[in-house]
């Protein structure tokens, strides 16, 4: 009886130690299995880690990048804004003296408008007796003609300047006084134009057509004489036959005033026979266009310059300003 109970004690022990053996194993191949899975798992995620930093690094770059455009462009800006801030102060400067200006001259207004018609009817309207006078002085021969004294009975006015860099250097001071003497010489006409001895027209919107004669248009156009600089060959003779070319009609009294000092043609006669072709003269001996001239002595006064070429200018505007019905006048001073 007693060793029958001693085996099945020994059976049952047996067979709970293979129920523990068989379960340890089962958890260290789990832990086996486990354990060769995780570093192809870290590995993917090492790698997208890196990826995503370096994403995150290139749009980095981006926005710093970015950021320094923007930076420039405000400051850019900011500068823009403070000129133009400077800008309008000193515009508004420029209103509040001009309204200063106005007020004090609105009351004188329509008197300076009475007065100007007055003026212009009293040096553009000749009389009975004018005419008379004048018809005697056309019957006489061209070469008795005296040079003095400018006509002032012209609708439209046309200036041929001389840019050259002689005249800009010793003499634009007194250019700008006779170009505003002249304009006082005719308060009002119907068309002004400037253009430089090449035919060059000061403005180029007005191209071919007539500046209308406004005072604040006068003051433009003195203003630009100022400063004005045009390449220039320091010969009249092409702006003179532009002007006559584009601006001469029957209808219509035109006078050329040209300003210059030198002339450094080929030859006078010639100017004097192409201008004769395009300013032909009428059965009363009277042309299209009158021609005067004004001549700067900066040839005779600046050292270093030529006097031969001063010389020419004045034998050739003397005697086109004489078959032009004009006059010539040589001033003795290139300062004002």
């Amino acid at each position: 009886m007693k060793r029958r109970r001693r085996d099945g004690a020994e059976g049952f022990s047996l067979s709970f130690l293979d129920v523990i053996c068989c379960g340890f194993g089962a958890v260290i191949l789990l832990l086996v299995l486990t354990k060769i899975g995780e570093p192809q798992a870290l590995e993917r995620s090492v790698r997208d880690l890196d990826a995503l930093i370096a994403k995150l690094q290139e749009e980095l770059h981006e926005i710093v990048g970015e950021t320094v455009i923007l930076n420039r462009d405000l400051v850019s800006k900011q500068e823009q804004k403070s000129e133009e801030q400077a800008r309008i102060a000193r515009l508004r400067g420029d209103l509040s003296n001009i309204r200063g200006e106005f007020a004090t001259t609105k009351q004188y207004s329509e008197i300076n408008e009475k007065i100007e018609g007055q003026l212009l009817a009293a040096q553009q309207e000749m009389t009975e007796e004018m005419q008379r006078l004048a018809s005697q002085r056309r019957r006489k021969p061209v070469a008795d003609r005296p040079v003095g004294g400018i006509p002032i009975d012209s609708e439209y006015v046309i200036f041929v300047i001389d840019t050259s860099g002689s005249m800009a250097s010793y003499t634009w001071g007194l250019v700008v006084e006779k170009m505003q003497q002249v304009l006082n010489i005719y308060p009002k006409v119907k068309g002004i134009q400037v253009m430089n001895d090449m035919g060059q027209y000061m403005f180029s919107q007005y191209a071919g057509k007539w500046i209308p004669d406004t005072p604040a248009r006068r003051r433009a156009i003195v203003d630009r004489l100022r400063g004005w600089n045009a390449f220039s060959n320091s010969s009249p003779v092409e702006g003179v036959s532009r002007a006559i070319q584009a601006f001469a009609a029957p209808n219509k009294k035109v006078s050329i005033y040209v300003f210059g000092d030198e002339f450094t043609g080929d030859s006078v006669q010639d100017v004097l026979d192409a201008v004769d072709r395009i300013n032909r003269a009428d059965a009363r001996g009277e042309r299209r266009v009158r021609v005067h001239a004004i001549g700067f002595p900066v040839v005779f006064s600046a050292r270093g310059v030529s006097e031969y070429t001063g010389v020419r200018f004045a034998t050739l505007m003397r005697e086109l300003c004489r078959e032009n019905n004009g006059t010539f006048v040589g001033l003795t001073e290139i300062r004002p």
